[in-house]
């Protein structure tokens, strides 16, 4: 019941962290605060004297208030509708153009989310002040300090659309998003990177046990602590047998457990129960994906109805920078538990296949181009240049080979 639970929240964790709404809810929830801290001290003793000793932030008439908040929420209204108009208008030219698994990366972007959080924040602070402005004449009571700060925010907000205009433009670039991409596969790269010498891992001599897969779904890999512990407890070895992002059929073997005793069907339950399953290309999760969305990016350019070569050289750029990576470091396969014991063998894609994918994919789209046979050849023979003892150099050449004698 316990990993029932912790996958739960484990999925629903990420699935509010990972929603365009989180962000703005938490910033609206803050301004609504803002707005109750606000009033109190405009209705406080403190707040009293404050307006009746400076003159410059006594307001006095109430209407005159009511007209300040309530044409702040109108036009912020406004603001936040144009804005957002044209996000979903520039983001609509970019999956044309570019891919389509290129979005997720553009809207969960948390700049987007902030500006649309600060739009919220304002028109709920608004709306909180409208209720509380009262008719009396001294002014005391008008929630002055209250209506100042909105206005404040107000100018705030419209900065901050000034500059969102200039971000949005220069979000949708094509070299800004094949950087983007570039980036969070590199970064998730390098959380992987094995730092420990390599040792070599041999199978241990148990009976195996095959766990299959419970329903057709995408393997997107597994809480690390969660497992650990399973396989401490009951004295095994979990030797994955795909790699993270692969689609498996309902019965097909997932992983080898080894142990001396048999798991039992609610100990199968339970270790399933560590392991990720949904339908996504989560790139800060996966780094497969992102050189798979590089490859999107080039062939969707090369397409007849595109057709800009220079955006696919681009993304050629940024995936050779990304095979440069794997060549010179070796990716954490195998894990231990805190007795240092072996527990977990994970499965990775090969390089070799990998660069097949990503480089022949490209080269049979564009190998009439002069831009793509140009770039193509000098990618490769960097890439082999930049360390000509890797185990893996061998296939780059064999490419490599493949562009030249075209």
């Amino acid at each position: 019941m316990k990993h029932i639970l912790t996958k739960w929240f484990r999925k629903s964790y990420n699935k509010i962290t990972g929603s365009i709404a989180f962000y703005p809810a938490l910033i609206a929830i803050s301004f609504l605060l803002l707005s109750w801290l606000m009033l109190e001290l405009d209705f406080s003793e403190t707040g009293k004297h404050i307006k009746s000793n400076y003159h410059l932030i006594r307001l006095r008439d109430a209407t005159t208030a009511r007209t300040i908040a309530s044409t702040t929420v109108t036009g912020i209204i406004s603001l936040a509708v144009f804005s957002f108009s044209m996000v979903m208008i520039l983001l609509n030219q970019a999956a044309s153009q570019l891919s389509n698994r290129t979005l997720e990366n553009m809207i969960s972007n948390r700049f987007q989310q902030i500006v649309l959080g600060f739009y919220i924040g304002t028109i709920v602070y608004a709306l909180f002040l409208l209720s509380t402005i009262r008719d009396i004449d001294s002014g005391i009571y008008v929630p002055a300090l209250s209506i100042y700060l909105l206005l404040l925010l107000t100018v705030g907000d419209i900065f901050l659309f000034i500059y969102f205009l200039h971000y949005i433009t220069q979000m949708v670039k094509f070299e800004t998003i094949i950087k983007r991409v570039h980036q969070q596969t590199l970064k998730t790269m390098q959380k992987k990177i094995d730092h420990q010498n390599p040792q070599k891992f041999v199978l241990p001599d148990m009976p195996v046990q095959i766990i299959r897969m419970a329903t057709s779904d995408y393997y997107q890999g597994y809480d690390r602590e969660e497992l650990l512990h399973f396989a401490k407890q009951h004295e095994g070895v979990v030797n994955f047998l795909h790699p993270e992002g692969t689609y498996l059929l309902k019965g097909i073997p997932l992983l080898e457990f080894y142990s001396g005793t048999k798991l039992p069907e609610d100990a199968v339950n339970e270790l399933l129960d560590t392991l990720d399953f949904y339908v996504g290309q989560p790139v800060e999760k996966n780094a497969y994906f992102g050189f798979h969305q590089l490859t999107e990016i080039a062939l969707k350019a090369l397409s007849p109805g595109i057709n800009d070569p220079q955006t696919a050289v681009l993304s050629l750029h940024a995936l050779t920078d990304l095979f440069s990576f794997l060549i010179q470091h070796r990716q954490q396969l195998i894990f231990r538990d805190k007795n240092e014991q072996f527990r977990i063998k994970n499965r990775e894609h090969s390089f070799e296949n990998l660069l097949d994918t990503c480089y022949t994919a490209i080269w049979n789209y564009g190998k009439d181009d002069q831009y793509i046979q140009q770039a193509m050849q000098q990618m490769l023979t960097q890439l082999i240049g930049c360390n000509p003892d890797s185990i893996h150099i061998d296939p780059v050449k064999k490419i490599l080979y493949q562009v030249t004698v075209k």
